[in-house]
């Protein structure tokens, strides 16, 4: 709204009542699941029956065994934060590639470049992951058919899983680096070369902490992208389940607070890790 612009007082309890109507149904949901992860009953549902930290400490008493007991559960974790680590690496290195690549060099094609570098993000998770799937593994199933070569990382497993979330969580890092280079005084760089640095010297001296923000930024998003991304991921994991998957599977055989638990659990470390790149920024 412009504040230079009259406005009469029905107009704004309407707008106030707009924002608080949106930010409700943005949190509702998420409240009622951390509600119902402290809930002593076996299903996630009213009524509630009083307060309990069973569905993150129990260890099997009773029949219930908590996320801090779940085998099944901690491994889908860790599986899922390696992935998320070695897609965060590889996002933000290529990330900071493209954006010297498009914002410092010019060169015939760069338009349709930087065109077929955005295609990912208006390709839905679903056909991305089905591409992807059955271009690599038709690639690994010709190989193996004429010369008997076993290119296991072309199937489904977690090399060709963090291969595919790359390839769409690197156009968002590339995007956010890129926003930030676009504003560097070129003059700091070429100062320190006046003073005898070397290109690659004056890069990791002058313009990557000036980058640096922005580059912790889009590792925050790149890795938490990953953590949760669930339609890419169903179609190219393999024998390691990630978390997403995992849920999905619990979910299907019926709905428990220990799923609940752990989506707060996960809220929390995602908001935590906001905060610290929030704060790492300024």
């Amino acid at each position: 709204m412009i504040r230079s612009v009259p406005r009469s007082r029905l107009f704004d309890g309407v707008y106030l009542a707009y924002l608080l109507a949106f930010f409700v149904y943005l949190a509702l949901p998420l409240v009622v699941t951390a509600v119902f992860a402290f809930n002593d009953s076996p299903f996630p549902s009213l009524p509630w029956q009083g307060f309990t930290l069973d569905w993150y400490l129990a260890g099997g008493e009773g029949g219930r065994t908590g996320l801090f007991h779940d085998d099944g559960l901690l491994s889908a974790l860790w599986v899922s934060a390696k992935i998320a680590f070695w897609v965060t690496l590889g996002s933000v290195s290529l990330g900071c590639v493209n954006a010297v690549l498009f914002e410092r060099l010019e060169f015939r094609g760069k338009e349709l470049l930087y065109l077929l570098m955005l295609l990912p993000l208006v390709i839905p998770g679903v056909i991305l992951g089905v591409s992807i799937l059955v271009f690599y593994s038709g690639m690994a199933n010709d190989v193996s058919r004429l010369w008997g070569l076993e290119l296991d990382i072309f199937r489904p497993g977690l090399t060709l899983l963090v291969m595919g979330q790359v390839a769409f969580i690197t156009t968002l890092a590339t995007l956010v680096i890129a926003a930030r280079l676009r504003k560097f005084d070129r003059q700091l760089e070429e100062a320190a070369l006046n003073l005898g640095a070397t290109p690659l010297v004056a890069w990791f001296t002058v313009t990557f902490p000036w980058l640096l923000p922005s580059v912790l930024g889009a590792a925050a998003m790149a890795f938490l992208m990953s953590f949760e991304n669930f339609n890419t991921t169903v179609m190219l994991t393999g024998s390691d389940t990630p978390l997403t998957v995992a849920l999905f599977n619990r979910l299907r055989e019926g709905s428990t607070p220990v799923l609940n638990a752990v989506a707060l659990f996960l809220m929390l470390v995602s908001a935590l890790l906001a905060l610290t790149t929030l704060r790492q920024k300024r």
